[in-house]
């Protein structure tokens, strides 16, 4: 159980419409909405943000990066299809929000990101939330984890030109890998892929935009 709720009358009451708006997108998987409902988003965005903290937008952090749009971050938790016997690979971790959202449902989050930083920062607010179930390290996300593989569940929030190789073979048979793919600034396309006995089977979701999948770790920050 994640620690604490809403700070005061008026966060309770956004994060309230908050999610009845996710609801009235078409989010409908209870315990997604139920674990994007004990996140607190604002824990997770920078100080002069913190007004738009429940608004439906993506929002600048550190490094550089965004923390995403919280109906990405549901559907994308939905199209998963989490229970807590699964092993998940977050690829990106970013301000930590999109791996909160997945601790609540999963056995265990292996998360990677190529910023010390963002790890540091993350890590602390998931710490502050009482949050115990996550591993991250400073890494290509490209690579995934293979000491960690097979994974029953592989996400990433980063696009790029395809899935990388690395992150498929490490899916186990039966698991479930959601990704964006495409070009920076060029048009991308949520999808689904599923191992099967036989190989892979893709699915096409929706249109998405997200910031490239860098190979490599940070030299800095």
């Amino acid at each position: 159980m994640i620690k604490g709720g809403p700070r005061d009358d008026a966060e309770a009451l956004k994060r309230a419409e908050f999610i009845l708006s996710l609801r009235q997108k078409g989010i409908r998987d209870r315990g997604v909405m139920r674990a994007m409902e004990m996140v607190p988003r604002s824990l997770f965005v920078q100080e002069n943000f913190a007004g738009a903290a429940y608004a439906d937008q993506a929002l600048p952090i550190a490094c550089g990066q965004t923390i995403s749009q919280p109906f990405i971050v549901a559907y994308m938790t939905e199209q998963l299809g989490l229970n807590d016997r699964h092993k998940v690979l977050e690829v990106g971790m970013g301000s930590g929000y999109q791996t909160a959202v997945l601790a609540c449902l999963a056995r265990r989050v292996y998360t990677i990101d190529r910023y010390r930083t963002l790890v540091t920062e993350a890590e602390r607010r998931l710490a502050s939330l009482g949050i115990t179930n996550v591993t991250s390290m400073i890494a290509d996300g490209t690579l995934g984890w293979p000491a960690q593989a097979p994974f029953d569940r592989i996400i990433v929030t980063a696009a790029g030109p395809q899935v990388p190789p690395a992150l498929l073979e490490q899916l186990r048979e039966g698991g479930v890998l959601v990704a964006p793919i495409g070009p920076e600034g060029g048009p991308q396309k949520l999808v689904r892929v599923e191992r099967t006995e036989s190989g892979f089977t893709e699915r096409e979701l929706l249109a998405v935009r997200f910031l490239p999948l860098v190979p490599g770790r940070a030299a800095s920050l």
